[in-house]
C-alpha cells in the first residue's frame, strides 16, 4: 500500500476528537503568530484533547507533554493578560541558546532511555526529543522569544513522523503544517523585532 493510499485511508478513519484536537491546536498557532491572547484559549483545548488521544496511542511522554501545555495555555494567557498587547519580542544569547539544547538533548536521552526500558511506550528516544524541545519552545514563547519559531520548526518535523508511525495522519499533516507555520511565525516576529529596533 502507497503512503498516499495509507494516509487517506487514515484521514477518513480520523476520530472527531482528533478533528478538534487539530483544529484548535491549528488555530493556537496562526493566533500566535499573530500574537493574539485568544491563541492559549484553543492551546488549552486541544491539548486536554492531545492528552487523551497519545495516551491511548501509548504516546505516554507525549501526554505528559500535552498535560505540560495545558498548563502553559494557561500561563501563557495571564502572562500575555498582564503585559501589553505590544510587549516587545526578545532575543536569546547564543550562550542561552547553546545552554538550553545541551540541557534539552541530555533529559531527552535520559527520558527516552528510561521509558524504552521501563514502559510499553512507541519511539522513546523521539517522542522524548519533541518533548523536551517542545518544553523550552513552549516557555519562550510564553515570554515572546523570537528563537522560539526555530525550535517548532525542527520539533514539528520529527513529529510528522512519530504521529505518522502511530496512525494519527491527520495529526502527522496538522504538524506538516506547524512547520510552515513556524517558518512563517519566525517572519512574522521577526520583522517585529527589527521595527521595535528602529524605534
Amino acid at each position: 500500500m502507497s503512503f498516499t493510499t495509507q494516509l487517506i485511508q487514515g484521514l477518513k478513519a480520523t476520530t472527531t476528537i482528533e478533528w478538534i484536537a487539530v483544529s484548535s491546536s491549528i488555530i493556537y498557532v496562526v493566533l500566535a503568530a499573530k500574537r493574539f491572547i485568544f491563541c492559549w484559549f484553543f492551546a488549552f483545548i486541544g491539548s486536554v484533547l492531545f492528552v487523551y488521544l497519545c495516551y491511548m496511542g501509548k504516546l505516554y511522554i507525549e501526554a505528559l507533554l500535552q498535560f505540560f501545555y495545558v498548563v502553559m495555555a494557561l500561563v501563557g494567557w495571564f502572562s500575555w493578560k498582564h503585559s501589553s498587547s505590544d510587549s516587545l519580542i526578545k532575543k536569546w544569547t547564543t550562550n542561552l541558546h547553546v545552554r538550553n539544547i545541551l540541557i534539552s538533548s541530555f533529559l531527552a536521552f535520559i527520558i527516552g532511555f528510561l521509558f524504552d526500558n521501563f514502559t510499553q511506550q512507541a519511539s522513546p528516544y523521539v517522542d522524548a526529543f519533541t518533548t523536551c524541545f517542545s518544553l523550552s519552545a513552549t516557555y519562550m514563547v510564553a515570554q515572546k522569544i523570537l528563537g522560539n519559531w526555530l525550535y517548532w520548526i525542527v520539533v514539528d518535523l520529527f513529529s510528522i513522523c512519530l504521529y505518522a508511525e502511530r496512525d494519527y495522519y491527520l495529526t502527522a499533516v496538522q504538524y506538516a503544517l506547524f512547520t510552515l507555520l513556524a517558518v512563517y511565525g519566525f517572519w512574522v516576529w521577526q520583522q517585529e523585532y527589527k521595527r521595535q529596533k528602529t524605534c
